[in-house]
């Protein structure tokens, strides 16, 4: 009896991993659509058409921030509590809340559970990933909270305590989980664009969400390493006992950042819409805060239809790029734009494999790169053809708009609300396959590579091809 029940987990179901994974998705995202639907969800008491719930569920689950009717104006208490809880569920992942309430009640994990928690955080193994998903739901809460407390600081005075609690948790959570939805009102966190406590907040939020729980984990270890260490073991040589993939992305996490704050600083700087009419320290803060919320976040300090185009541009490919693997960012990720680059660079060496850090990266994470590149270039521009013809929008506007939904950024023109119905079709499902599908489709062809590797027997001769 109790071998028939070890067969059992929380699904019963033939489908795979990845198969679960999006079905529970959909599930969560029908479900609120229904429950943002009713009247007493909206402010008004009457009932939100579907399109526009789906549209609201859709960007929270996934963990966007787009919206097409004003979250602040719009939505009920009610309303804005089923948001709350899509975002923190879209941004840990279903399966880990679900994996932990079992876990609690002393429930047994079965091993296809494990690979479906396994796939929710693009682990490497399944060894240790229910301690590992433990840790990281804690770790979630902790940080929340901490976030909650220092907004509370702002919020609490301007609104009174009970919704001045409610808008620094509802912020802590958005930000954390880097979806972008904000109960200011229409112009996101322009209002503070000077105040240094919501800033650098919400910009901690934004990237401890944004580096992937892995790398909180490996870091945490290098900090225990270094302070039980003699003192002779410097940091660098702490930094150099991390895993490779922790080392990479705090590498190009810090250089995007850096790189953006010069840039919007620069550009921006004498723009009167924009930098030109704040004071210096604000001109640093909202730089910096520009460029840390494309990557994936949604909040805004500046009015983004304001910038110049070489602003809107660089976030553009901020956004693209996104935040890091097994994290709540969205994206194609810090470390997939750095194994190419890196695999470019040993090319224009020269050299057959790609190397750093004394390490070599192997050919098929190279091809998954790859793979997810073009997974995003062709549902980016294939989105954006559409749109093309169904919405009379400028072309920056657009493709913005269109890079936003897909990265699960939740930055905008001002485009969204008069978007037609078409449009907000076309927008929802670029949410849920920036969401989804490249990790989905990733981790599938580990799988399936792996499987070829253990059936392919014959290999055939080569041939070159002209490239370039």
């Amino acid at each position: 009896m109790n071998n028939l029940n070890e067969q059992h987990g929380i699904f019963k179901s033939s489908l795979g991993p990845s198969q679960i994974l999006v079905a529970g998705f959909l599930c969560l995202i029908l479900v609120a659509t229904v429950l943002l639907m009713l009247p007493i969800s909206s402010q008004s008491g009457e009932t939100t058409n579907f399109v526009d719930a789906l549209f609201t569920s859709t960007s929270a689950v996934c963990v966007t921030g787009l919206v097409v009717v004003n979250t602040l104006e719009h939505w009920s208490l009610f309303g804005k509590i089923i948001i709350l809880f899509c975002i923190q569920i879209g941004g840990l992942g279903f399966m880990s809340l679900v994996s932990m309430i079992f876990v609690f009640m002393g429930k047994k994990i079965t091993l296809k559970n494990r690979l479906i928690m396994q796939e929710a955080f693009s682990s490497n193994t399944v060894a240790g990933i229910v301690r590992f998903t433990k840790a990281v739901v804690m770790l979630t809460f902790f940080v929340e909270g901490i976030g909650a407390f220092l907004l509370s600081f702002v919020f609490v005075p301007e609104h009174g305590l009970i919704k001045g609690i409610g808008y620094s948790i509802f912020h802590a959570i958005s930000a954390f989980c880097n979806a972008g939805f904000d109960l200011v009102g229409s112009n996101s966190l322009t209002p503070y664009v000077g105040n240094g406590l919501v800033n650098f907040t919400i910009m901690g939020l934004i990237i401890a969400g944004g580096l992937g729980f892995c790398v909180w984990m490996d870091t945490y270890n290098m900090i225990k390493i270094k302070r039980q260490s003699a003192e002779h073991f410097t940091w660098k040589q702490a930094f150099y006992k991390m895993p490779l993939h922790t080392k990479l992305v705090w590498l190009i996490t810090i250089f995007l950042i850096v790189f953006g704050f010069l840039f919007f600083f620069i550009v921006e700087f004498k723009n009167p819409s924009t930098l030109g009419a704040l004071s210096f320290k604000d001109k640093l803060y909202a730089s910096l805060f520009q460029s840390v919320s494309p990557r994936t976040a949604g909040f805004n300090t500046l009015p983004l239809a304001d910038l110049t185009p070489a602003s809107k541009l660089m976030t553009i490919i901020l956004m693209f790029i996104g935040g890091s693997p097994a994290g709540t960012a969205g994206g194609v990720k810090t470390v997939t734009i750095g194994v190419l680059i890196l695999c470019a660079m040993s090319t224009i060496k020269g050299r057959e494999s790609t190397e750093i850090y004394n390490r070599r990266i192997p050919g098929s994470v190279i091809t998954r790169a790859l793979t997810v590149i073009m997974i995003a270039i062709t549902a980016i521009f294939g989105m954006l053809m559409i749109l093309t013809v169904t919405e009379n929008v400028e072309f920056l506007d657009l493709l913005f708009e269109v890079v936003s939904a897909f990265a699960t950024v939740g930055l905008t023109l001002g485009i969204t609300a008069s978007l037609t119905t078409i449009g907000k079709i076309m927008i929802i499902i670029l949410m849920f396959i920036g969401r989804l599908g490249p990790v989905t489709i990733a981790v599938a062809l580990m799988v399936r590579q792996k499987k070829a590797k253990e059936k392919q027997s014959i290999q055939y001769p080569e041939e070159k091809v002209m490239v370039g």
